[in-house]
């Protein structure tokens, strides 16, 4: 029999295994990655891909949040901010402020320069690229590449 383009039906199931052995084979390296996706609210990011998210104006943000709407008279101020403080919600944004300068140092110990930054395994670094799971498949084009 004449071989044909197409696989028998009792070649289907095979076929399919072993496409999606390949695929995840291929995924699996960037899939153990530690990546990191940094950028600010000015340069959204798309297409995630389970990255750590790290927004470089995060801080300024939040503080911002945090002093909203506090009167000029800085003892009526002062007095506000303590209010404010003693309650679960500002409690809540005290902790994502430390998150938020965890990040930032952590985009600075990596010497990014540019947003948006995608960085794998802090060592490869794709810059200007805003669609992270196309920055990863670069990253994996070049490292496939034996450079």
């Amino acid at each position: 029999m004449p071989a044909t383009p197409f696989p028998s039906p009792a070649e289907r199931p095979i076929r399919k295994v072993c496409l999606l052995v390949a695929l995840i084979a291929g995924c699996l390296p960037l899939a153990r990655a530690d990546v990191l996706a940094i950028s600010d609210h000015a340069h959204p990011l798309t297409s995630l891909a389970g990255a750590r998210v790290l927004l470089l104006d995060a801080p300024e943000r939040l503080e911002q949040q945090l002093s909203a709407g506090l009167p000029a008279d800085p003892r009526q101020a002062a007095a506000l901010m303590q209010q404010r403080l003693r309650s679960a919600s500002a409690q809540q944004l005290g902790r994502d402020l430390v998150k938020a300068h965890q990040d930032v140092a952590d985009a600075w110990s990596l010497g990014v320069t540019k947003v948006p930054a995608v960085v794998v395994d802090r060592r490869y670094v794709v810059y200007g690229q805003p669609d992270v799971a196309a920055a990863l498949a670069s990253i994996a084009r070049y490292r496939s590449s034996g450079r």
